[in-house]
């Protein structure tokens, strides 16, 4: 018990440390390396490759998601996103979306999130059908090992959980970072998933 206290108040030291990071980014450096992200994933074989994709639509706090989606759909590619529980689950479901016109219709949660309603349930939900080839994660930290900070509700955790049940298995992942959320070591337990690889503005 006193290491699994001791992890989640290392987890929460940290999270305020990155929070801190971001927010002392300006909104032009946000979209400058979000364009370098972006750019980076279109290069991507797994990006060219992959047709049902899942996207986080993005918060003030990451990596800008909109170029992403307009190319997604530019291509043609089955573009999903997240749908979190209002309850106190960690439960969170993939749901298709068809547009950017779509995308301008969903309400708005309490998190300021745009997300499908839960009255909305004519959407096609990714574990329902096909699966999914690409997860698109979001995170508040990364390492170059592939170990992610989340802001600590477990929503990804358990949805890859439950990816890996499906018959198509764990999709690919990939996460999308600012420079300034690149940790040495993060600390994590049984639960956290690694994730494949995380793109980021790599100055080397």
């Amino acid at each position: 018990m006193a290491r699994m206290a001791a992890l989640r108040a290392a987890k929460q030291a940290l999270r305020r440390d990155i929070k801190q990071r971001v927010a002392a980014l300006s909104e032009q450096e946000k979209q400058r390396q979000s364009k370098v992200v972006s750019q980076k994933l279109f290069d991507h074989p797994k990006y060219a490759s992959c047709d049902r994709i899942a996207v986080f639509l993005s918060m003030h706090d990451e990596v800008r998601t909109e170029e992403i989606l307009q190319d997604l759909f530019a291509q043609g590619k089955t573009c999903f996103i997240p749908k979190y529980q209002s309850t106190a689950s960690n439960h969170m479901d993939m749901l298709r979306l068809h547009s950017m016109q779509d995308m301008e219709t969903l309400p708005l949660t309490s998190w300021n999130i745009k997300q499908p309603s839960d009255d909305d349930f004519t959407r096609e939900e990714a574990l329902a059908t096909g699966g999914l080839d690409l997860i698109l994660m979001p995170g508040l930290g990364f390492d170059r090992a592939g170990n992610r900070l989340g802001r600590g509700k477990g929503f990804y955790d358990s949805y890859l959980e439950r990816c890996m049940r499906h018959a198509r298995g764990k999709p690919y992942t990939v996460a999308l970072a600012f420079k300034e959320q690149l940790c040495p070591d993060i600390p994590v337990d049984d639960n956290d998933v690694l994730i494949d690889e995380v793109l980021y503005e790599d100055l080397e």
